[in-house]
């Protein structure tokens, strides 16, 4: 059995991820508008109405623009956390009562199993997913300051990991942003930078040639190439190297990723 993804969007414009198991169709956060993700959707031959659950790491406007629109067009259930759904109900406006589901722990969709795990950012109770399928792992892990070893260890050994490349810091530091939005993002409750991300691959990485999908990269302070090469020689110090042991990747902000099949 396989797992396809694709990120069709990530960025602070909007996030939004679709997993398959071929039988079980899922979004991890609906941040753009419902007509845009029915439309990236049907880019990668997806039914918008064939979704059978959403999923919400936390209620920022980008990661919950669409969701509201998407569970009333298409009665799809919503899952989040409780107090997620309390600080993100204003913006979701209203949801037929037996499609909000709120979870406390693991869960399954199907055969797909989910496992959410606390997140370090802004929010209210922000959480990263594994899911597993079988003897696949995907792991996602966006929209974090900070790392725990206790998310290492949920991360660990994913087949396809998506995980935040925020920033370059040189660029962050020197950049239009103001003080209080650069210091914010630097924060434990911000954004992962390149290096940040550069070295904690490590950690995550076992000998199953994983995909690593870099997300959530920023317009303003950051460059594909730039995370990449950093990624790339924070590896190559651990003695990993790209195409060897792994793949590197990117999500993108402006358009879906291809269909990634996983196993």
């Amino acid at each position: 059995m396989s797992v396809n993804v694709s990120v069709l969007a990530s960025g602070s414009s909007g996030n939004c991820v679709y997993i398959t198991d071929g039988k079980v169709n899922i979004l991890v956060d609906a941040g753009l508008s419902g007509k845009e993700i029915a439309r990236r959707l049907k880019k990668v031959g997806v039914d918008p109405g064939n979704i059978d659950a959403i999923l919400v790491t936390h209620e920022h406007k980008d990661h919950i623009k669409g969701v509201g629109i998407l569970s009333r067009r298409y009665d799809i259930p919503v899952f989040a956390n409780e107090l997620t759904w309390k600080a993100a109900e204003p913006c979701l406006g209203e949801i037929k009562s037996n499609n909000c589901k709120i979870f406390d722990g693991d869960f399954s969709i199907g055969n797909l199993g989910v496992i959410p795990f606390s997140s370090s950012h802004d929010a209210e109770d922000p959480v990263g997913f594994v899911f597993k399928c079988r003897n696949l792992k995907l792991g996602l892990a966006t929209d974090m300051g900070i790392m725990p070893d206790e998310a290492k260890a949920y991360l660990k050994g994913s087949d396809l990991l998506i995980i935040e490349a925020n920033h370059d810091l040189d660029m962050l530091m020197t950049g239009s942003y103001p003080w209080f939005l650069k210091k914010r993002i630097r924060s434990a409750q911000g954004h992962l930078s390149n290096d940040d991300t550069a070295a904690i691959l490590p950690e995550l990485i076992e000998d199953n040639f994983p995909r690593i999908l870099l997300a959530h990269l920023s317009q303003d302070n950051n460059i594909p190439e730039l995370a990449y090469i950093t990624v790339k020689n924070g590896l190559e110090e651990e003695g990993f190297i790209i195409g060897r042991d792994l793949e590197v990747d990117f999500a993108y902000r402006e358009k879906p990723t291809r269909l990634y099949r996983v196993g």
